[in-house]
């Protein structure tokens, strides 16, 4: 199977052309348990590289990314020198890295945390900014107030929101569309074959079967982060004669005891992803994103993380693959056949 430069595709109503693959890095600059750095900046910018390379001008972070706002900060490096508009960048806020309140969607963070965005990106505008998760006491009329602002103000060009509830996003458009305002066009859910149906995570878990449909409605975009259900897609764990799991060195599962008491449905979708992989000649790594790619009636742009140059090129492999509509059904069948069990992880 040989290598193929990614393809673009417009961004659901915005009219923007992204790769039809996002490059996330929310490990750059991150800590692990240890306190070294996941991903440092000398492999953070070797990514960036590869990624360029194979044509995506598509990159997710946010300012919690990375201690301190470092994955900002190493994509603002790796920009220099370079044509922004070349690039496609998104970033995010809903959590403070500047005063004393560190969580917040007020006029007063939106205004403040954009400023230190822009800043550690070396650039004056974002392509996309996300509202990163809902926040009750934050008045959300305010917030598309202040976002709206950003946009006619030239630093932010189109809107998104992550981890947002359907009818949380149909009511932001409304608000968006009564003000004349600029309008949601992006969203960014937790999305993969084991979820079975997008998931909001922040500030709690909730299955959104009917997000699609809104999307759908209202032409937004889809953008969906843990197309691997954090690593568990990619085949790594596995379960000894007595049924209990077989965590590697390094996994997410080693490293976190929440993080591997795995549902028998999980088992049994990634049984499919895998049966499915052999067929094509891919890995189980390569299915899973395929599989997330494929939303009918909508713009579909998975997310990606990577850790190293060689594990990108891995990942990226999904693009030249072709799933028939009868293996695509075999694995969202898989996901559907008990009702949603409890996730073995959450988001931090």
């Amino acid at each position: 199977m040989g290598r193929q430069m990614v393809e673009y595709l417009t961004l659901g109503s915005t009219g923007m052309e992204v790769s039809e693959v996002c490059l996330g890095t929310w490990k750059f600059g991150a800590n692990s348990p240890t306190g070294s750095e996941i991903v440092t900046e000398a492999q953070s910018l070797s990514i960036l590289d590869a990624a360029w390379a194979e044509g995506i001008n598509f990159i997710d972070t946010a300012n919690v990314y990375g201690s301190g706002g470092r994955s900002e900060e190493y994509i603002g490096k790796w920009l220099t020198g370079k044509d922004r508009e070349d690039f496609v960048v998104a970033s995010k806020v809903f959590f403070a890295l500047s005063g004393r309140q560190h969580v917040g969607l007020s006029r007063k963070i939106v205004l403040a945390e954009i400023e230190g965005t822009l800043d550690r990106l070396g650039t004056d505008y974002l392509d996309i900014y996300y509202i990163h998760g809902w926040h009750d006491p934050s008045p959300l009329e305010e917030t598309l107030s202040a976002l709206n602002d950003l946009v006619h103000r030239g630093k932010v060009h189109y809107l998104g929101v992550s981890n947002f509830a359907s009818w949380q996003l149909v009511l932001a458009n409304e608000i968006c569309k009564s003000r004349g305002w600029a309008p949601v066009s992006v969203i960014q859910p937790r999305y993969n074959a084991v979820d079975h149906v997008p998931y909001t995570v922040d500030p709690s878990e909730m299955a959104l079967p009917d997000l699609f449909d809104a999307c759908r409605y209202m032409d937004v975009a889809v953008c969906s982060y843990s197309p691997l259900a954090e690593g568990f897609l990619t085949g790594k764990y596995k379960r000894d004669a007595d049924g209990n799991t077989i965590k590697p060195d390094g996994s997410r599962g080693s490293m976190s005891e929440s993080y591997g008491e795995f549902p028998e449905r999980w088992w049994h979708v990634l049984g499919e992803v895998e049966a499915v992989a052999d067929e094509v000649g891919a890995t189980a790594t390569q299915v899973a994103v395929r599989w997330v790619s494929r939303l009918p009636g909508l713009t579909s742009v998975p997310i990606i993380g990577a850790t190293s140059v060689e594990q990108l090129n891995e990942t990226l492999r999904y693009v030249d693959l072709t799933l028939s509509d009868e293996q695509h059904q075999r694995i969202s069948d898989a996901g559907s056949l008990q009702e949603l069990s409890p996730h073995a992880y959450t988001y931090t």
